[in-house]
């Protein structure tokens, strides 16, 4: 029937989580209800974010029962599956392995099929069959907002070698890769969750750098592309690539011959939804060439405009079957599609902390000498930049960045976008440690200063608004910086390291997560790691 039909080419989102009330993003994750009423009635897919480890394993078994059919299951863990879903492997940013191939390219490679295959492992290990990754991006604008630390690489060469690699790892492990975001999303100021980003290159300029980690994808097998939501007039000059027929049935089919499953990105997305609305969006994507609807608002109303636009002839059955047969290809060649029940026999999961210290140390840097420990009596302040203290995952209580200082006897301060900035902007004023709650007010402290800065989907900046050179400065010129340890963004820390006087400890570690933490203030004698925890209140 063609509503089945219609229904096996839309992904939805839902909560990792097994209850309603445990739901993180409400306004796009369905109610466990609604959920089994559209698998229920056939859709083809759901897209998984939240949840411990061990829970995603009972809720994608759940899932599979309600569908009672083999379903797409998939997750954004570009980071390994452990960013998203504690308890997993978590891993360094693929930039990290991009910093690394200017060095080492044939051990960065190998390192990519290596990360590859843990994330399809533990994938799998979790009953999901698909991985959305790698982003095949080439981060070239250190501006960009959204891809950032994300790609693989910051020229076209590194990112082809190692986003291949990496789809290589995990097809290996019988789960599904994505390329995205095709064409190129990588030379954009602009999150594309928040506004409709413009890059402006000509066609020769796309073919030399955007395009050939998708190529190399490609020729690697991957089984999927993602769409990105950007006006190229070089392409298109009126439909952003998500909807274009020039972007994705001419290029993309025709110029770079794939043949696998393209998947839009999240229609739910401003660039999208601010402009096309729920229904339009949906018809127009599948009439450019896509084959899977990814997260329309209403997946109700998408499909009912969908159909609409069937009886209308602005869509061709063919064309739509010729999707389905598409996706069923694909879930036919992953190892846990079959069973409708869900897969009876999951692997455990065993997380490969051996890969995730090992990227760890590898893409470490440092300069300077030893930490010193505060001087009994000496005031220290540990003081935290994060982007958002309510949403940061990487610093849960017994993190590292907090518990170390502490040990050392430094009193923590954990800033973020929101709270007052104790900055002066003159070198010669004081920290202003009276804007900070909560932190006593001594003489010239020293302080050790932590920065988790990268660029992140929705904060519409990659992480340059406060005078961070000047910050370093002001510490200096008074005598206070103990010691700085960046987190994510090597862009920041390109920018600060040469302004740093030989005296002054310092670290940079392009992962977040208290592992790199650990690492990183161990590198620099900070802190004792034994007997590190707090009570839960």
């Amino acid at each position: 029937m063609t509503s089945d039909l219609i229904r096996s080419l839309i992904v939805v989102r839902a909560s990792g989580h097994l209850a309603d009330g445990q739901r993180r993003y409400p306004r796009w994750e369905l109610t466990n209800a609604e959920l089994q009423r559209l698998l229920e009635e056939g859709v083809g897919g759901v897209i998984l974010l939240g949840g411990s480890a061990t829970e995603v394993r009972e809720r994608t078994a759940q899932l599979r029962r309600w569908a009672g059919k083999p379903l797409l299951l998939c997750a954004d863990v570009e980071e390994g599956v452990g960013q998203r879903f504690e308890g997993a492997t978590w891993l360094v940013p693929p930039l990290a392995l991009g910093q690394l191939h200017r060095r080492d390219p044939g051990r960065a490679t190998a390192l990519a099929e290596r990360y590859g295959r843990c994330t399809g492992r533990d994938a799998r290990a979790l009953g999901l069959n698909w991985v959305l990754g790698p982003v095949c991006d080439v981060n070239n604008n250190p501006a960009n907002p959204v891809i950032n630390v994300r790609a693989w690489g910051e020229g076209p060469d590194a990112a082809a070698e190692l986003a291949a690699g990496f789809c290589r790892g995990v097809q290996a492990e019988g789960v599904l890769a994505c390329a995205k975001h095709f064409p190129g999303h990588g030379d954009t100021a602009t999150d594309s969750h928040l506004e409709l980003p413009l890059i402006a290159h000509s066609r020769d300029r796309l073919e030399a750098v955007e395009l050939p980690p998708f190529r190399s994808a490609i020729a690697a097998g991957v089984a999927a592309v993602m769409t990105a939501h950007l006006m190229l007039p070089a392409l298109d000059a009126e439909l952003p690539a998500t909807l274009s027929r020039a972007v994705l049935s001419g290029l993309l089919r025709q110029g770079l011959g794939f043949d696998g499953l393209i998947v839009t990105d999240a229609l739910v997305m401003e660039a999208i939804a601010g402009r096309y609305g729920v229904g339009e969006a949906a018809v127009l994507a599948l009439a450019a060439g896509a084959d899977l609807v990814l997260m329309p608002g209403d997946a109700d109303l998408a499909m009912a405009a969908i159909a609409t636009a069937l009886e209308e002839g602005r869509l061709d059955l063919r064309s739509l079957e010729a999707s389905a047969a598409r996706r069923q290809r694909a879930l036919a060649s992953t190892e846990i599609a079959t069973s409708p029940a869900g897969p009876p026999n999951l692997p455990p999961l065993e997380p490969d902390q051996a890969l995730a210290l090992e990227l760890v140390q590898a893409s470490l840097e440092r300069q300077g000498p030893r930490w010193s420990r505060p001087r009994p009596g000496q005031a220290s302040v540990n003081l935290i930049r994060c982007d958002n203290a309510l949403s940061a995952p990487f610093l849960p209580l017994t993190a590292p960045a907090l518990n170390l200082p502490g040990a050392a006897g430094m009193q923590t301060c954990l800033l973020d976008r929101h709270s007052p900035s104790p900055w002066s902007g003159d070198p010669q004023a004081p920290l202003a440690l009276e804007r900070l709650p909560g932190v006593a007010q001594p003489d010239s402290p020293a302080v050790l200063l932590q920065l988790f800065v990268r660029g992140n989907p929705f904060r519409g900046s990659a992480g340059a608004e406060e005078p961070w050179a000047e910050v370093v400065q002001q510490l200096q010129t008074r005598g206070q910086l103990a010691g700085l340890v960046v987190y994510g963004s090597p862009y920041l820390w390109q920018g600060l390291r040469p302004l740093l006087a030989t005296q002054i400890p310092a670290a940079y570690s392009p992962g977040q997560m208290p592992l790199a933490q650990a690492e990183a203030l161990a590198s620099l004698g900070v802190g004792d790691t034994e007997g590190q925890g707090g009570f839960t209140d």
